[in-house]
């Protein structure tokens, strides 16, 4: 047996003054890491008040003095895209050594489940995108790097988090956002650069979670959030109680199974939001986005939503406003936004509701912000589970937009958008963007069409495709004033443009 001696009790007493001395760095900044090139980079820590530090990284070096909190910030100027690793290394009165750090395109990934759900899962059978596991086994892209944002609600504005830097391989791929990783595999094959993803995600959590203070407090209307959380916080006592109940009911009830040898499927009672739960406002924010402020980046991926469907008029306000947000916070202009468009799926078991619609609505409209795309997935999602698995699509999708609006690539990045109506008879002719190669209907005759009149009651319509328009009758409206196109929570959505890509859902009216 080995014997260790403990240390003299003055070392003891000097060790923790002795770490404050060092130079420390954000586990953002660890080895595997990628920079964004292109642009200064800013890199950060903590050290001494007063002392110097010095950051050396390829054949640059540049130096900042601690401010009296310990803080200090270095700008290094913009870099090329290298895929041959590199040590970053930090010197002050200790010397800090990164090993293969590459510089290329970094990419936050952010939202709930869907951006959360995993290539692989090993112990959720839920989160596995299709033909998973080929998918893991090919996936040897070493230009590819992963962090990992952990999980964190905080009052206040947190200073770090913790995560580390995986390099893409069929051991840590499993692990990876798939919608990210798509979207990287697609755009490391056309732009031959390493791809940086940092993901940061929670399934199930609203979008006010994710905003900051100065979002929220943007617009009156958003007090409706706070006063909300309020009432959430003032019934909380009795929920705990009676989630209490529930839960020992649901152990009593295992336990009795697993004494008798039989299974046991019943999933345990849910805890009821309170203080310190991911639905907070501002939590996340404050957790998992601020300690990644100002962090050089290409661009933001979203993909959100679900949990606010039940308030879905509210939520463009609040899209818009975090995205804003967001890039004043991160300091470097209009960020390339892109975000996926909610897909189809019985929302409460209701496949005929229009609550999805009216957030996808929201979602389409926040798009008048410069330098915002929507991946629309109407097409590509599953009526009777929350999570679809094709992921491989989505980030595609995305994909596609970041290669044409921000890369150059010569390309179409967006299905069908309504431009448009003009009544000519007892029809109406629909007009849209994005479909100058013509419009085409999958399998059948376009599906999900509606016609009102006057008396704003729908009627089951039928489109005949028009080249770029669609010519929309119903026998049963004579003078058509409206008009709607998958307007439900889970549509039969067919219509395409002639690059495949889905028209998005819409209506003519604001009904």
């Amino acid at each position: 047996m080995r014997h260790f001696r403990l240390p003299p009790l003055w070392l003891l007493l000097a060790l923790p003054f002795g770490l404050r001395a060092n130079v420390t760095l954000p586990s953002l900044f660890s080895d595997h890491a990628v920079l964004q090139r292109g642009k200064p980079v800013p890199i950060w820590g903590r050290a001494e008040a007063g002392e110097h530090v010095a950051v050396t990284f390829h054949g640059q070096t540049v130096g900042a003095t601690a401010g009296s909190d310990g803080h200090w910030i270095v700008f290094l100027s913009a870099l090329d895209a290298s895929a041959d690793p590199a040590d970053l290394v930090v010197a002050g009165k200790n010397t800090l050594t990164l090993h293969d750090v590459l510089v290329g395109e970094v990419w936050l990934c952010s939202g709930q489940s869907n951006m959360e759900f995993v290539v692989r899962s090993a112990t959720n059978p839920t989160f596995r995108v299709n033909d998973a596991d080929a998918e893991v086994a090919a996936a040897n892209y070493p230009l590819i790097r992963h962090f990992k944002v952990e999980r964190l609600e905080a009052d206040a504005p947190a200073e770090a988090v913790s995560g580390t830097w995986a390099v893409c391989s069929p051991q840590t791929v499993t692990d990876f956002t798939a919608v990210g990783y798509f979207f990287a595999r697609d755009l490391q094959e056309k732009l031959h650069v390493p791809i940086g993803l940092i993901n940061s995600t929670w399934g199930g959590t609203p979008i006010e979670a994710w905003m900051s203070a100065l979002a929220l407090a943007r617009e009156p209307a958003f007090a409706v959030v706070h006063d909300r959380w309020q009432q959430t916080l003032a019934e909380y006592p009795q929920k705990k109680k009676e989630y209490d109940a529930e839960l020992a009911k649901w152990e009593a009830a295992r336990d009795a199974a697993k004494s008798a040898g039989k299974p046991f499927t019943e999933r345990a009672p849910r805890p009821p939001p309170g203080p310190g739960h991911q639905w907070t406002p501002t939590g996340l924010f404050n957790g998992m986005i601020n300690p990644l402020l100002p962090c050089a980046l290409a661009g933001i991926l979203w993909y959100q939503g679900e949990t606010n469907a039940p308030h879905p008029t509210e939520y463009h306000a609040l899209l818009a406003a975090m995205i804003t947000a967001w890039r004043a916070h991160f300091g470097q202009g209009d960020l390339p936004f892109y975000f996926v468009q909610l897909p189809n799926f019985k929302s409460n078991r209701d496949a005929d509701g229009t609550d999805w619609s009216l957030l996808r609505e929201g979602q389409a409209q926040t798009l008048s912000l410069p330098q915002t795309g929507m991946a629309v997935t109407i097409d590509i999602g599953d009526p009777d589970t929350v999570h679809p698995r094709n992921k491989q699509e989505v980030g595609r999708r995305l994909a596609l937009i970041a290669e044409t609006r921000l890369y150059g690539i010569p390309g179409d990045d967006s299905g069908p958008m309504f431009a448009g109506t003009a009544r000519e008879g007892a029809s109406m002719r629909v007009r849209f963007t994005h479909a100058d190669n013509g419009l085409v209907a999958h399998d059948q005759p376009v599906q999900s069409l509606e016609l009102a009149g006057a008396d704003k009651v729908f009627h089951p319509a039928q489109g005949r495709i028009e080249r770029d328009t669609l010519l929309v009758s119903s026998p049963e409206v004579k003078e058509p004033v409206a008009v709607r196109y998958a307007w439900r929570n889970s549509p039969v959505a067919n219509l395409f443009n002639g690059a495949g890509l889905p028209a998005a859902p819409f209506r003519s009216d604001t009904w």
